[in-house]
């Protein structure tokens, strides 16, 4: 679990967050939303530490991250999984040596333990007898996959995706989200999602932190959120016309 507490930050006098209170849970898949401009970009890189808050806490199951020493830091960092907007994919070596390179940086295994548990991911992520192939070889969708099979190499507690879903369509992006819900579940990580995907939003939203200029206006669920009476959340959710409909539908009639 990632709790944050009363975080701020500032860049010169401009603030960006105010006063942030959310947790996070284990087991379920954590999507923060919000506007482009909102904040949840800034509050994302607070709590994997690419950005130092300006106050408040953020606790790793109690552990103040803020608070910690380098050489802590380092080791907490070793039980983090990332996915960025980009795979983020070294395009000059093998799909396999790619899930395989933080385990050759981190883990103790010899090579036929880091190469069976790097196989082990890449089944889990349905793209077995892609690993001899490179990145340029692969669609978007597959080099995502591959970004998730990295990204859960080392077992990772705390996982984190920045918009995951950028730049596929919609039935790829359904494959994407499922698999990190079930990644989740299977492995009772603390998923963190940064998404502006409605259709991720309404599919897999199991805890949901609402940012709007920088506050932490809503927080609930998938389905609070076709009862939410939130007005900024509801411009925000129900501004296409199709999601529009999905709520007058779901709401009760006299």
């Amino acid at each position: 679990m990632i709790e944050i507490k009363h975080l701020y930050k500032s860049f010169e006098d401009k603030e960006v967050l105010h006063d942030i209170n959310a947790m996070f849970e284990n087991g379920k898949t954590n999507l923060i939303i919000g506007q482009s401009g909102s904040g949840k970009t800034v509050l994302m890189k607070n709590i994997v530490g690419l950005l130092d808050p300006t106050s408040g806490e953020v606790l790793y199951d109690g552990r103040d991250f803020v608070a910690m020493s380098k050489n802590e830091k380092v080791l907490l960092r070793r039980e983090m999984g990332m996915i960025f907007q980009s795979a983020a994919l070294f395009d000059s070596i093998s799909v396999l040596e790619n899930v395989m390179f933080p385990l050759d940086m981190f883990s103790s295994m010899n090579l036929r333990e880091r190469t069976k548990r790097a196989m082990d991911c890449l089944d889990r992520v349905n793209l077995m007898g892609a690993e001899k192939k490179f990145p340029g070889e692969l669609s978007g969708g597959m080099q995502k996959r591959v970004a998730i099979a990295r990204a859960i190499a080392l077992n990772p507690k705390y996982l984190f995706c920045d918009e995951p879903n950028s730049g596929l369509d919609p039935k790829t992006s359904l494959v994407i989200d499922e698999l990190l819900h079930g990644i989740t579940q299977e492995f009772q990580t603390t998923t963190i999602i940064n998404t502006h995907d409605m259709n991720s939003v309404m599919g897999i939203g199991e805890n949901i932190i609402f940012i709007h200029q920088g506050e932490a206006a809503w927080t609930g669920n998938k389905d609070q959120i076709m009862t939410s009476t939130n007005q900024k959340l509801n411009d925000f959710i129900f501004a296409s016309d199709l999601f529009k409909k999905v709520k007058e539908e779901a709401a009760p009639h006299p």
